[in-house]
């Protein structure tokens, strides 16, 4: 069962990973800050429930945590991933800059 729950984890977590916008978001969440939905929209030029439905997603996956404030939710990686899952998450984000794929 432990193998069933892990293949199903990281299939979760490839797939949030497969989406450009997506890996941007993690991109400006991963200086370890907490970031406010507007700030992740401004930045990445799209609509409030675009966000919000690729946050979702991320926040799904274990990837990041949200609060909220007033009327805006705050995200930031998810201090709680394994090293591991950290590890495939830095290398992806660097091979997109070593390809000249700037995320954000």
């Amino acid at each position: 069962m432990r193998r069933e729950a892990y293949t199903t984890a990281m299939q979760q977590i490839l797939n949030a990973l497969c989406d450009s916008t997506r890996r941007s978001a993690l991109a400006i969440l991963w200086d370890g800050g907490e970031h406010c939905v507007c700030e992740l929209m401004d930045q990445l030029e799209v609509s409030q429930s675009r966000m919000s439905r690729h946050m979702k997603i991320l926040r799904e996956a274990g990837l990041v945590i949200d609060r909220r404030d007033a009327q805006w939710v705050r995200y930031r990686r998810n201090p709680d991933m394994t090293p591991e899952i950290m590890a495939v998450i830095s290398a992806v984000l660097n091979a997109e800059k070593s390809f000249g794929l700037e995320t954000a």
